[in-house]
Formats: structure tokens, sequence, C-alpha cells
């Protein structure tokens, strides 16, 4: 197993004036209605239940892990505690739902050190509206980062990330997918292929926009997310794959229960409930066969040989074992595998080593193109 190297010192990860952004301020919201993108393959039609948000005063206690009861079809509660793939949720405000698609720009941006925030709203395929911060350094240079699963854009990991690469005078874009955190869409447990036409019309809309997306990098179910990107679309070169889990028929049972298909064979779908019985999320047939059907094996053997491709994972990771990890090193033609030393799969005690080792392999030549610029 591969251990951290040293961060030159081009690539230093201290403070630049302080970039972090106040979360009190109101940064400007913009509107965006794009033409829909080719459907992927197999993509099949949902019409998935009404999504429910967690409340930030629970969350800001203990991850609980999740157990499943099956209860009565239309039981509604609210969220209440994450996922053990996902991080700690912090929402900002609440949900645009009251937005148009339009282009007016409603407010001016914030701007501190030279950065600007704003947060963007694009309109998917699908109609729906997807909520995403963007940090703009001045650089036409832009990373996307992509959320795992029942998180957000403001998880720990991705905010951690996102600093340390605007600290580089490089441009960020975080974004919700659809169903989750701020974006509008329905929670579903699958939604892999959905998620890849979100990141799709993300990346489309960028490029109208004469941004250069150098790299796209995902945590957890983004880290699958961003492979499957890369496996249909070849026109980033550039993929980081953190803590992303190989076999997804791995994980299920320790969620659902060992009889999860008789369950959802018989009632159609198993709702899944925290330790004191309180409703997390539900799980339909349709989109545990999404999940049990999203081949990531297929998907490694189709990213581009011309397409960089870095591994990270913690080796103390109990949510996705590191042995995932080795097996993406095993398909995935021009791979870089990074194994981070007792870490676990939030990297809570080691946001410096991953935010590092990811700027590394972005490369020193987008670092210097960014400083001349």
């Amino acid at each position: 197993m591969a251990s951290s190297s040293s961060l030159s010192s081009t690539l230093s990860l201290l403070p630049l004036c302080n970039s972090t952004i106040s979360r009190n301020h109101k940064p400007s919201l913009l509107s965006f209605s794009l033409p829909n993108p080719s459907p992927l393959p197999s993509l099949k039609s949902r019409s998935p239940p009404s999504r429910t948000f967690a409340t930030p005063e629970t969350l800001d206690g203990p991850v609980e892990e999740a157990s499943s009861v099956a209860v009565e079809s239309g039981a509604t509660g609210t969220s209440l505690s994450v996922g053990a793939d996902s991080d700690k949720l912090v929402f900002v405000g609440s949900p645009y739902v009251s937005l148009k698609k339009s282009g007016k720009q409603f407010s001016s941006a914030t701007s501190v050190c030279n950065i600007t925030q704003q947060h963007i709203i694009i309109v998917n395929k699908y109609g729906e509206n997807l909520v995403g911060i963007l940090r703009d350094t001045g650089s036409s240079n832009l990373v996307i980062l992509c959320h795992g699963f029942r998180s957000s854009k403001e998880s720990k990991t991705i905010m951690s990330i996102a600093d340390a690469i605007t600290k580089e005078r490089i441009s960020v874009f975080c974004f919700d997918f659809s169903g989750n955190g701020d974006s509008e869409g329905s929670f579903q447990y699958g939604n892999y292929w959905k998620e890849v036409d979100d990141l799709h019309t993300i990346i489309h809309y960028f490029s109208g926009q004469k941004r250069k997306v150098n790299a796209i990098a995902g945590h957890s179910k983004g880290g699958d997310v961003v492979l499957l990107y890369a496996s249909v679309y070849h026109d980033i070169h550039t993929v980081v794959n953190i803590s992303g889990r190989f076999n997804l028929k791995r994980g299920i049972e320790s969620r659902l229960g060992k009889d999860y298909m008789q369950r959802i064979e018989k009632d159609g779908y198993i709702d899944v409930m925290d330790k004191k019985g309180r409703f997390m999320y539900r799980v339909t047939k349709e989109s545990l066969m999404d999940r049990l059907s999203t081949d990531m094996h297929a998907a490694c053997l189709s990213i581009d040989k011309s397409c960089r491709v870095l591994t990270i994972h913690g080796s103390e990771d109990d949510v996705v074992p590191p042995e995932d990890a080795l097996e993406f090193a095993k398909f995935i033609t021009n791979h870089k595998l990074h194994i981070i030393e007792g870490a676990d799969h939030r990297y809570l005690s080691h946001q410096f080593e991953l935010a590092s080792t990811l700027l590394e392999f972005i490369g020193p030549d987008l670092l210097e193109d960014t400083i001349m610029k």
C-alpha cells in the first residue's frame, strides 16, 4: 500500500487571506435552462416518492447507524440522521424551490480576497433545479466536486477539498445531485446513472461558459458517479475517485437486513429507520434494482486509456472496504492508487493528506497555468 508523499511548497494549503466564505452571506443566485443531453444507455424512467430533508439541529449530533423495518405504505417522517456512506450534512438556508428558469441575476456575488462565491441553479434534463456553489478564483480552470450518498455540497469532506483547491487559485464548483441537499427531485437509493446525467448537465453548462473543466472528483457514491461518467463520456481526462465502492452488491445487508430481497419482493419497498425508530428514507424495488444492475467492473473497462484516474482510500474505512480500491486498480488502465494509512471513510483526521494527494494528482501544469494567469 502506498503512503502519503510530502507536498511541495507550491502546493501549500496555508490560508490565502482567509478565503473561506461566511455561511451567513447572501450570494448571487443564477438560473439556467440547458438543452437536454443525449440520454444514457439503459436509463429507466422513474416515479420516485417525495423526499424528506434532514434537520440541521439533529445533524449537529453524532452520526447514527441505520436500521430498517417494513412499515405501512404511505408512512412519512423526517430524515434525522445520515447513512453510513455519507458525511455529516450542513444545510445553508432553505431549498430554492420558487426560482424561475431564467437567466436573471438576483444579486451581486460575495467577494473575499479575489475569490467570489455564487449560488448557481442549472436545470437538468428532467426539469429539476440543481443547486451548486461556484468558488471563482478568476481562473478559467475548474474542478467539479461530487458528494456521496445522502450527503450534500456542504459536507465536511467536500468543503475541505474545495478550500484547498481554491487556495491554489483554481476555481471549484460543488453541487447537490437531484433529490439531495438543496436540489429538486426525489431522493433514491440507486440513481447512479441519473446522477451521471446531472454531472453531464453541469459539465455541459460550464463548457458553454468557456470554462475548462480540468478534473472531476467524487467522494463515496460520488466516486462511482465520476467513474461511470468517464466510462460513457470521454471529455474529462482527470478523474479522482475518493472511497468509491467497486462491488455495489456489498453493503446492502448492513442497511436493509439479510432478507431484503424477500421483503422488497413482497412489499415493493423497505423503509430505513434509525436506531430510535425514526424514518430516514425509503428504498423502492426499482431503486434497489438500479444499484444492483450498475456494473462498476464494466465501467472501469470502458474508461479511455488517455483518462488519468486516481483512487484514494482510507486503510481504516469501515464503510467501503479498502479491497474495493484494489479492484479499481486492477481494471482501470491509466490508474494510480493512494491508500491513506489510518484514514476512515470521512477522512476526519486526514483532511490535509486527502486534499494534498488530490492536488498533487491534478498536476503542476495546471497549477503553473493558473499562477501565470
